[in-house]
């Protein structure tokens, strides 16, 4: 399997309302984090996350995450 780009190698932290994300997990979106379709022609899919609150996230940066979409501090051995 291949290992995705690190366009980041930090969590995006912000607010976010209720609805569908679709992240990024090749790390090749200009939409960072989120999808924009450049996987395609990968074997990467972005991940769907429904937040059914408002509410504080830190998504993963790197691509590198055990808790993908979400940060896991694993940018921090990059």
């Amino acid at each position: 399997m291949s290992k995705p780009e690190i366009p980041l190698k930090q969590p995006i932290v912000d607010e976010y309302e209720p609805g569908t994300y679709a992240w990024c997990a090749c790390g090749k979106s200009s939409k960072q984090p989120f999808c924009d379709g450049s996987h395609k022609g990968t074997e990467f899919n972005p991940i769907i996350e429904k937040i059914q609150e408002k509410k504080k996230l830190a998504w993963c940066g790197c691509k590198h995450s055990s808790k993908k979409p979400f940060c896991d501090g694993s940018h921090k051995n990059l």
